[in-house]
């Protein structure tokens, strides 16, 4: 999820527990010692008169902080599974519904890699860190048979054929790595185990790989990840 220039600019809203905290930021000495009066210069800095910038009302102070709030710290609701009750008829709706409450759970973490076809014809393929589509984008539309899924430039890997644009990223959950005999790898954040993703290697320590059969794709690879809790 990206961030904009604005929530950036309203993180320092963060410091302030409430409005006339906010306010009191904007009150100089000299406004208290002429003025005596906490309340006085509070009215002086609402009024604008205390700032070369933009000064926010109570509204738009109230309404910008949740906005930061928000975006840093979404709440987590493990339990509203997207696959809930949705009629799955594709083979990798199955399996993903299968994983989907665990991935939520940080119980497991599935990578999903996918090849599939645009309309002109030109393959688009790449690595999918699942668990953390499902913290940013609702799936119900996948589930339904609405949409279909596709790598992304902001996902773990990405490649388009036609552009020669080959893009690696961290997650949330993983880092990219290259090893000098396994390649592509990907490591785990929280228990620092690594996927290899060489079809003719094993995948790693507590990791499996499936291949999944579907009309739907080219092709789809999906490995999956126990995470041991680090105590």
């Amino acid at each position: 999820m990206e961030t904009t220039p604005q929530i950036e600019a309203d993180r320092r809203l963060l410091q302030f527990e409430t409005y006339e905290d906010y306010l009191d930021s904007l009150v100089t000495p000299s406004d208290l010692c002429y003025l005596q009066s906490v309340g006085s210069s509070r009215v002086l800095a609402e009024l604008g008169y205390r700032s070369t910038g933009e000064t926010l009302s109570r509204e738009q102070f109230q309404k910008r902080l949740s906005t930061v709030v928000a975006y840093l710290f979404p709440t987590f609701k493990p339990y509203e599974l997207a696959s809930e009750r949705m009629p799955a008829t594709d083979p990798l709706q199955k399996e993903l519904a299968l994983r989907e409450r665990a991935n939520r759970l940080g119980i497991l973490s599935t990578i999903i890699f996918l090849r599939n076809f645009t309309v002109g014809g030109f393959e688009v393929s790449g690595y999918i860190d699942y668990g953390d589509r499902l913290k940013h984008e609702d799936w119900k539309p996948f589930f339904k048979g609405k949409r279909k899924i596709w790598p992304r430039p902001s996902d773990l890997g990405y490649y388009h054929w036609r552009m020669g644009q080959s893009i690696s990223n961290e997650s949330f959950n993983y880092k990219v790595l290259v090893d000098p005999r396994r390649g592509l790898i990907f490591q785990n954040r929280f228990d620092r185990k690594t996927i290899c993703v060489d079809p003719n290697m094993i995948p790693g320590s507590n990791s499996t790989r499936i291949r999944v059969e579907t009309p739907c794709y080219e092709h789809v690879v999906l490995y999956d990840h126990v995470v041991i809790q680090r105590i």
